[in-house]
């Protein structure tokens, strides 16, 4: 069975050749057009007078549209659209698109770009949480609560009782295809777009509203993605319509492309945090109240803000069975560029806000933060050497009932020598004042499915050729996760046949409709059982077909690209080309739907998830107490795939995620000036992970227990959770800062070093700050 194997990305040759072919590889048009934006200068401001002749005046240019153009400004909005393509008489960020140019070349649109004269009445911009409490601007009247028993009480009450702020920064998805949109004008005024998109059906949607066109009229086409971690399901938007737009009016194919600045100075990033905590707890670390306040700033539009701040609220208690808690969550509008969907999407801001606590607790009474870790475990579910529990159900009331951290920090501690280790580390600190070594564990507990229920659903179309191949079509997309990889092993194995046979086609609005976007760590689950689906349904048709063809009523055997069944062996093209010769449909639909989800977003109750994915992680790290760097020494990581489909591609997500975790809370630091400009706007300015940062020692393994719900092939998500696992360097880096002195050090994050000094500077009591 191809499922379970290691098979290589479907692509990977493709990708280190360089032959892949993503949007601004697609051969054009001799006659295609290019678009470019001119961006906004200031961050708040009225715009009292604009003169775009000279951007008309350049030669090349063949078109500039402003706000001006457009009896009806479309929107780009994913929700409340409250996102215009242009700005209309006011500009709410620096970045934000005031005019657009439509050239003969991508240079000479950039160019002319740059050549208006605006004039602005600056307004007051709201740039810092302060100023977004202090002028009441929200996504949402009030706060939005979560609770579970009385934590005021339960605080109260306790033998011990820690408050503190922990800062979270944002994140720039920084993938290595920049966003891009190529639009063909077809026949009767139809239009074909090519995007770089995690959510074909949503630009489909967007561009047929902005022509109004109805959206069979639109057909979208994303081959590939070089990267997109979210980044791509809302951002791609614009683009598309603003190519619709420009190729309808001139009767031209239009191609965009954001350049790496213009791309990080326009669209969003992961949400920044921060979270206000109090908490009570007893002699042995055992939390018995906790309250969170989670305040986010959001951007200048809504995008998807207030399901992020949702989730961030529903992974406040991570792997912790919280009796008494009360979460509070402020979605703030901000003058900034406008925060969107990120890898984890708002639960890695949940999940590092409960692990600040209970790191804090360890240092609080002296103890090993594992030990206070698994004090504070839900009790593990299903595993043979342990007693059922009574009923665990998060703070949003769903039941935990697939637990199973306790068994794997176990079996993780055990293999890597952990108190031996914790013990190492610790005469080590005492001997050496300057080098300082720290170890950080951190577990994660991930809710996999759509917050938004209807958008737990996926289509497939596959088809059978009557030589015996095959080929498909499914909702996911493509980003070098290795989805339709996964996806033709599954293929592959409900018809018993070799993974090479399967062949997916480029995710396709007109084959596969109403799709919903590749996230939420979801394409695997949603889009193998929509396949399985169409695959059930040909090998039912294809057993009644051979069972009258033959008169055979035995069993049916599928395996090794052979068909069994009574006397009869037949191999895979044969059925196919006898099944075709007696007109026998080898076509077929497949539809999935998850089950079990209710949830009710403004009680916070309910059922969000269909089950839990779950990880453990140990990093060692070095820090200079002088300079504030550091290194990760090795880390260890045990991470739950369920019943995995491809190990390989699964540990290469697990590693790839934790890097980007851990880039996340270390050297990934953005910052805006006084007026709103973002000055980490280019590679130069703005430090991801490189190869070198990875740990010198790098340990992965996958915990071998299948799903307990019915998924695909009883496999776990995988594309989100190992993201969490890069706190445990967080933590590290803290565990290190807090041997330099008896005060609780309060990093923030990202852990700079500057921020490590700063941290260095509270925990020996040098500073007040």
């Amino acid at each position: 069975m191809s499922v379970g194997k290691p098979l290589p990305h479907d692509a990977a040759r493709l990708h280190v050749t360089g032959a892949a072919r993503y949007v601004d590889d697609i051969p054009t048009p001799a006659n295609a057009l290019h678009l470019a934006f001119g961006l906004s200068t200031e961050a708040h401001a009225d715009i009292t007078e604009i003169n775009l002749d000279k951007v008309r005046a350049l030669e090349g240019v063949v078109a500039v549209l402003s706000a001006d153009d457009f009896n009806e400004m479309p929107d780009c909005s994913p929700s409340a659209e409250d996102e215009p393509l242009l700005a209309t008489g006011t500009v709410h960020y620096v970045g934000q698109p005031v005019f657009m140019v439509v050239a003969t070349s991508h240079l000479i649109a950039r160019k002319a770009a740059r050549l208006a004269d605006i004039t602005y009445a600056p307004k007051p911009a709201i740039l810092s949480y302060e100023d977004a409490l202090a002028a009441d601007t929200r996504f949402e009247e009030g706060p939005r609560i979560y609770s579970k028993g009385d934590a005021a009480s339960a605080i109260a009450s306790a033998p011990h009782r820690i408050e503190g702020t922990l800062e979270v920064g944002g994140q720039e998805h920084f993938y290595l295809e920049s966003q891009a949109a190529l639009v063909v004008p077809d026949d009767n005024g139809d239009m074909v777009v090519h995007s770089s998109t995690q959510h074909p059906t949503e630009i489909q949607h967007k561009v047929a509203h902005a022509l109004h066109l109805p959206m069979s009229a639109v057909r979208v086409e994303t081959r590939r993605m070089g990267g997109g971690f979210g980044g791509k399901e809302s951002q791609g938007n614009a683009l598309a319509i603003a190519c619709a737009v420009a190729a309808a009016r001139l009767g031209r194919p239009c191609k965009m492309r954001y350049d790496r600045d213009d791309d990080m100075t326009i669209t969003g990033k992961r949400h920044e945090f921060r979270i206000n905590y109090t908490c009570g707890f007893d002699d042995d670390g055992t939390i018995t109240g906790i309250e969170f306040v989670q305040m986010t700033r959001c951007g200048w539009a809504q995008d998807l803000s207030l399901p992020v701040a949702d989730r961030a609220m529903l992974h406040a208690d991570n792997a912790y069975h919280l009796r008494n808690v009360r979460i509070e969550s402020h979605r703030l509008r901000t003058n900034t560029q406008s925060a969107t969907a990120y890898r984890g999407f708002g639960g890695p801001q949940g999940v590092i806000g409960i692990e600040r606590v209970i790191d804090h607790i360890a240092h609080e009474l002296n103890a090993d933060p594992a030990d206070i870790r698994r004090r504070n475990y839900y009790a593990d579910m299903g595993t043979p050497d342990v007693a059922t529990p009574a009923v665990q159900t998060t703070p949003y009331g769903q039941e935990v009932e697939d637990f199973i951290l306790g068994a794997m920090t176990a079996k993780l501690l055990d293999s890597t020598n952990y108190k031996a280790r914790r013990a190492a580390v610790d005469a080590w600190n005492a001997a050496n004042p300057t080098l300082k070594k720290g170890l950080g564990i951190s577990p994660v507990k991930f809710g996999i499915s759509f917050t938004l229920t209807h958008l737990n659903q996926a289509g497939a179309l596959v088809h059978i050729y009557q030589d015996g191949s095959i080929r498909m079509n499914h909702g996911g997309t493509e980003m070098g996760q290795g989805l339709f990889q996964k996806v033709a092993q599954v293929a592959a194995s409900s018809f018993g046949v070799d993974a090479s046979r399967v062949k997916i086609t480029a995710t396709d609005t007109a084959k596969v409709p109403n799709t919903s976007a590749t996230a939420a760590s979801s394409g695997s689950d949603l889009n193998g059982m929509a396949v399985k689906a169409a695959c059930d349904t040909l090998r039912t048709r294809l057993e009644t077909f051979l069972s009258e063809h033959f008169n055979e009523t035995a069993p049916f055997t599928w395996q090794d690209g052979k068909v069994t069944f009574g006397t009869q062996e037949m191999t895979f093209e044969e059925v196919a080309s006898l099944a075709y010769l007696n007109r026998v449909s080898l076509s077929a639909t497949g539809f999935y739907k998850t089950p079990k989800i209710e949830w009710d977003r403004i009680k916070g109750h309910g059922r969000p998830f269909l089950y839990f994915a779950h990880g453990i992680a140990l990093t060692e790290v070095v820090l200079d107490t002088l300079t504030g760097e550091n290194r990760m020494l090795r880390t260890d990581i045990l991470h739950d795939a369920g019943a995995s489909l491809n190990p390989a591609l699964d540990i290469g997500q697990v590693e790839g995620g934790f890097i980007q975790g851990a880039g996340w809370l270390t050297t990934e630091e953005l910052v805006w000036d006084d007026k709103g400009h973002l000055r980490t706007h280019a590679p130069s300015t703005y430090k991801i992970p490189t190869a070198s940062d990875a740990p010198d020692i790098f340990n992965v393994a996958l915990w071998d227990a299948p799903n307990r719900e019915d998924t695909i092939f009883r496999s776990k998500a995988v594309g989100e959770p190992p993201f969490m696992l890069g706190i445990s360097t967080f933590l590290a880096l803290s565990d290190a800062v807090a041997s330099c002195g008896p005060n609780y050090p309060a990093l923030n994050a990202p852990a700079t070093p500057e921020e490590l000094l700063a941290a260095i500077a509270r925990a020996t009591g040098k500073t007040s700050a």
